[in-house]
């Protein structure tokens, strides 16, 4: 039994930056409004034929790849966490195999949405705890603004999303007191209609369908999101599993050297910074420059921690996230 390490990490966002005042003229908003509510003051979009999805993820993989030392040969697995995938299949961890030049390793797509890249890392964890594989490529990458309504029947969901993306190398680690301690997953499909994108899909409205409706005012194909009821189980689920990952390794809220959460709205990462009486030195929030980045929030918000020097060796790290679903999840990490 081994338990895996994080060996390296590394992100990439769009040079394209798109501010509140930007919105403002498109849309019936502006900066005081979205600041109010989100905490988001800009965010990046791509510039169509220069980033994808998957693109942006291989970027980020190839910093992280660098940074841990281990040569692209040796990179036995790719877990691939989007709700925005180049294609509707296959799916980008795949594309990424053939872009890195890797051997023909297995690649996995996971599509868990705000909670993905936490629920990516628990499947390279328990893969590398077996013994398995050796080194796991994790990356979480989305494009959003390709396919948000953006006019002011949309602003609500569109001014709160960014593009980007964010990798780490998972590797063996046989001191195990280090790496990552444990993941916790859980999921409530009661609630999948309250934050979701529903066409097209097989089940519902395929393109076939949109097309011989030609309806302009169509809204299924736009992501919809119940906004007040997502944040009261949004503060609710994160504290439940920061406290069972905390008590899964006798733990205590004074351990606790740096949150990461998932960069949903920096109310919700705030209510819980409060509720758990952390510094602002123990949590890093960065949605204020980036927007909700969905499943590559977390590991850009860890990798920039790290870059900045607020994640050292021996730290406990806690990574956390709640979004469509529901899911929500967590990791302990000893650095």
């Amino acid at each position: 039994m081994y338990h895996s390490k994080i060996a390296g990490l590394g992100y990439y966002v769009p040079s394209n930056v798109v501010t509140n005042d930007d919105l403002s003229k498109i849309m019936d908003t502006n900066d005081e409004w979205i600041q109010e509510r989100t905490g988001i003051q800009e965010r990046r979009h791509i510039i169509r034929g220069e980033d994808t999805t998957t693109s942006m993820g291989v970027k980020a993989a190839k910093i992280a790849i660098e940074r841990s030392g281990v040569a692209k040969e040796d990179i036995d697995f790719v877990v691939f966490a989007t709700l925005s995938p180049d294609y509707y299949f296959p799916g980008p961890g795949v594309l990424v195999q053939r872009d890195l030049g890797l051997k023909t390793v297995g690649a996995l797509d996971v599509r868990n949405q705000c909670s993905g890249f936490v629920y990516a890392l628990s499947v390279a964890d328990q893969y590398i705890k077996t013994g398995m594989y050796k080194n796991i490529l994790v990356i979480g990458s989305e494009v959003h603004s390709t396919g948000l309504d953006m006019t002011t029947r949309g602003r609500g969901v569109s001014v709160i999303f960014g593009d980007g993306a964010g990798a780490a190398v998972l590797s063996r680690e046989e001191d195990l007191t280090k790496g990552i301690l444990s993941t916790h997953l859980h999921s409530e499909g009661q609630h999948a209609e309250e934050l979701a994108l529903q066409a097209p899909g097989m089940g519902a409205r395929w393109v076939t369908d949109i097309i011989a409706d030609n309806d302009p005012n169509d809204e299924s194909y736009y992501p919809y999101m119940n906004g007040q009821f997502v944040f009261k189980n949004a503060v609710v689920r994160f504290a439940e599993v920061i406290n069972e990952g905390l008590e899964a390794n006798n733990l205590k809220v004074s351990d606790i050297d740096m949150l990461i959460p998932h960069q949903a709205n920096l109310r919700i990462s705030q209510f819980i910074q409060n509720k758990f009486q952390l510094t602002d030195d123990q949590v890093h929030n960065n949605i204020q420059k980036y927007g909700n980045t969905t499943a590559a929030s977390i590991p850009i918000a860890l990798t920039e921690a790290w870059e900045q020097g607020k994640i050292k060796s021996g730290d406990t790290v806690v990574l956390a996230a709640f979004g469509s679903g529901f899911t929500w999840a967590s990791a302990i990490i000893k650095w």
